[in-house]
């Protein structure tokens, strides 16, 4: 997507710092580039976009009132404080919720909890940090190094060369590299992971990558791409069914699906659609799993290819990208394409029923698939059925504790970097003042009136930094 592509760096000159010291960068010039001093003057939306395509992407959000908010938030917490009796009683409802949107205070903690990926971290005590410690193979590291400019470079997190927002990203795919030594690395896994890291720690974000690597996305990483093609052959299947118009069109072109779906899928529509988008697009594909990406697809394919009336322009194959890589904006609005996407009618059974088929004919045609991935779990209720966790693993255990300033020390556990400087990082990555320990049992009330000196103003639609700022 031409424009898109611009507006999300990849078009940007390759960085020459180096992060290969566990991604600590070395630089102390007042470049704002390098040093992510945002001018005041410029405009930060509510996402943390300073420009390019994603800032102002509100404009294509719903407004949820602030009242309904605040239920939303104290539901959720009801639902992580007992998880396995929610996802084995009442999963439609936490499907439900995810459907209407977590709330964004939330989303990091519940998005850790749908992909099983607190039970993985929790399973594997210290591995993080182990690979973390460690070089990596240079192959990747200077691969990973030359991406990492590119990854939403008009983020405030990510827009400072050398900034913690890049040395995150740079230990969570390093890490992988390691993880998974057989895979190694690939560029789609960056913004995946760089969305995580806009909503949790980089411990986090790296089992929830494993997750969807493992769990959700399986093979679509690995060398030769193998598994993406297929799921390209699903869903050109699926799209005969819904869109007829749209598959003529495109069988008519000789247009392969691999030319047009493959960054919508393997970036999880994170580089495709506006961020208030992207965001209820994952909060369903984590809880429902893949078939919601293939939702996603056929609603687009459907809205700009679906009559003859918009396939007349559309004299050939460059045309035809060209309309695709420019999707219009009123067919990627919140509430039209979540509404879409719940309207229609792919489940996982026509999914896996065509998988099977388009897997013997792809072994009729080109032999055995070279990647040998895992299975494919559909969503947060077959990780689960999978991998039964234990109630252990799923206790909310703070991470960061930080003592109010006005309270008797006592010895609280504190991260090293709030030892150091007196300041957590909130849910996008941020230093903030020090806050009073959360208490994730507790619905969240206004602060103490002593703290709302030290509250930070942000999006209406979160909680002040104050009310609820510590990582669980």
């Amino acid at each position: 997507m031409a424009k898109t592509e611009r507006d999300n760096g990849l078009d940007m000159r390759d960085s020459t710092e180096k992060l290969t010291n566990n991604g600590r960068g070395s630089s102390h010039r007042s470049d704002p580039e390098v040093n992510g001093n945002i001018p005041e003057e410029t405009q930060v939306d509510k996402y943390g976009f300073t420009g390019g395509a994603q800032q102002n992407s509100g404009n294509f959000a719903e407004e949820v009132p602030i009242a309904v908010l605040r239920q939303r938030e104290a539901k959720w917490l009801e639902m992580l404080n007992s998880w396995d009796k929610w996802m084995a009683k009442k999963h439609n409802k936490v499907k439900e919720r995810c459907q209407k949107g977590i709330p964004p205070s939330l989303r990091g903690r519940a998005w850790l909890y749908l992909t099983g990926a607190k039970v993985k971290r929790e399973q594997n005590q210290g591995k993080f940090k182990e690979l973390d410690n460690q070089s990596g193979d240079p192959k990747w590291v200077d691969v990973i190094e030359r991406d990492l400019h590119r990854q939403f470079p008009f983020h405030e997190m990510f827009a400072a060369r050398g900034g913690h927002g890049q040395q995150d990203l740079f230990r969570v795919l390093k890490a992988y590299s390691l993880y998974r030594p057989e895979e190694g690395y690939c560029q789609a896994q960056a913004p995946i992971a760089a969305v995580l890291l806009m909503h949790m720690p980089a411990e986090d974000a790296f089992w929830v990558l494993v997750q969807m690597c493992e769990k959700y996305l399986p093979g679509y990483y690995s060398t030769g791409l193998e598994a993406i093609q297929l799921d390209g052959e699903i869903l050109d299947a699926l799209l005969r069914r819904v869109s007829p118009v749209a598959h003529r069109h495109l069988k008519k072109h000789k247009l392969e699906p691999v030319l047009y779906m493959t960054e919508w899928f393997m970036c999880a529509f994170s580089r495709t659609l506006p961020w208030a988008s992207v965001l209820r697009v994952w909060d369903m594909f984590l809880c429902e799993g893949v078939k919601i990406l293939f939702r996603v697809g056929l609603v687009l394919l459907k809205c700009m290819l679906g009559t003859q009336e918009k396939v007349k322009p559309c004299q050939g194959l460059y045309e035809t990208m060209e309309r695709l890589r420019a999707i219009q904006p009123q067919y990627m609005h919140e509430s039209f394409l979540v509404h879409e996407i719940l309207e229609l009618p792919v489940s996982e059974k026509d999914i896996e029923k065509e998988h099977h088929t388009q897997l013997r004919r792809w072994k009729e045609t080109r032999g055995d698939l070279h990647c040998k991935s895992p299975p494919r779990m559909h969503g947060a209720k077959a990780i689960m059925s999978a991998e039964p966790p234990s109630r252990q693993h799923l206790k909310q255990r703070p991470t960061i504790i930080v003592e109010s300033p006005l309270a008797p020390k006592s010895g609280g556990v504190q991260t090293e970097e709030a030892r150091g400087t007196g300041k957590t990082k909130g849910e996008n990555g941020h230093a903030t003042a020090p806050q009073e320990r959360v208490d994730p049992s507790v619905p969240p009330t206004d602060p103490s009136p002593l703290l709302k000196h030290m509250t930070i103003q942000g999006s209406k639609e979160s909680l002040s930094s104050a009310e609820h700022d510590t990582y669980l």
